[in-house]
């Protein structure tokens, strides 16, 4: 074999190496590229956290693991908690309540009002530090309620009837077919009275609010921002930016970024499952299937 040839192929080779180690280079890049772009996107560098509760409260195991993530996770340096809404299942909020605790108890926790946080949506915004809202927002309304439909006047006059076979005389109260009996009027009202009891006690304890106090703003009723700043519901009248602000002097920076805890584009269905729905879809879908539908038992909802 000529030399000339000898030196075509060992130059032959070295262009397979060369195009192998370019070709590791540049996937070492992409790598690299795609890690940077995923820790900025995941939050894994430090920032502080944000959630949004809107609509109607219910109950949310996915929030709530959000939360205890953001609990254990060292990147999550605070939360800023968004509220707008008028409240809803009383179990709902009271899980969200517990998970937003374990929260403030190891990191700093504010939270701001929007138009609405009443009811168990103010119950929410408990745990937090420090709580601002703006001069309109409606909040409070502590109070729990438990409705149910009594249609047995209309069955009579359609000639319906209906029978129901139970274990006990409790088992079958609330009916929508008979009218509450008076031992089931009791046994509902001493599951309101307890939730309720449960309901001020929370706010006692984190508005530093004697219990005899609390019990006289509980009649039920809204109170605006400016209403419920002197009768201690709330610290502060403030947005976002005076949020960020208290937090600053927490030790969490203004130059920290915000990361949203649920993923963009995440809303609750009419049965009670997320989907990932475009953004002009979500507004008609809510309207179509309303979440206020498949609440039953125990609601601390305001009503307008």
């Amino acid at each position: 074999m000529s030399l000339d040839a000898d030196w075509l192929i060992d130059r032959a080779a070295l262009k397979r190496r060369l195009l192998v180690w370019r070709i590791l280079a540049v996937l070492a890049l992409v790598a690299a590229g795609t890690a940077v772009s995923y820790r900025h996107a995941t939050g894994l560098r430090p920032h502080v956290a944000r959630l949004a509760v809107t609509g109607i409260v219910t109950d949310d195991p996915a929030t709530v693991r959000l939360v205890d993530r953001a609990t254990h996770d060292p990147t999550v340096k605070a939360l800023l908690l968004r509220i707008d809404s008028p409240g809803g299942s009383a179990a709902g909020g009271v899980a969200l309540h517990d998970a937003l605790a374990r929260f403030s108890a190891r990191k700093p926790l504010v939270a701001v009002m929007g138009a609405e946080a009443a009811s168990a949506a103010y119950m929410i915004a408990l745990p937090a530090s420090r709580i601002y809202a703006s001069p309109a927002t409606l909040t409070g309304s502590i109070g729990v309620i438990l409705e149910t439909p009594d249609i047995s006047s209309l069955m009579q006059r359609l000639g319906v009837t209906e029978t129901q076979i139970v274990s006990g005389p409790l088992k079958g109260q609330p009916s929508p077919f008979a009218p509450l009996s008076p031992a089931g009027r009791t046994y509902l009202q001493d599951l309101v009275n307890d939730m309720f009891d449960q309901f001020v006690t929370m706010v006692a304890t984190a508005r530093h609010l004697p219990k005899a106090r609390v019990l006289t703003l509980a009649d039920g009723r809204a109170y605006t921002g400016r209403q419920a700043l002197p009768l201690g519901l709330i610290d502060a009248l403030g947005d976002a930016h005076d949020a960020r602000a208290f937090l600053a002097t927490r030790g969490v920076p203004l130059s920290l970024p915000e990361t949203a805890l649920a993923a963009p584009g995440q809303v609750r269905s009419w049965f009670g499952r997320g989907a990932s729905l475009p953004g002009w879809l979500q507004p008609l879908m809510q309207l179509v299937f309303p979440q206020r539908a498949k609440l039953d038992g125990l609601v601390s909802l305001w009503q307008p």
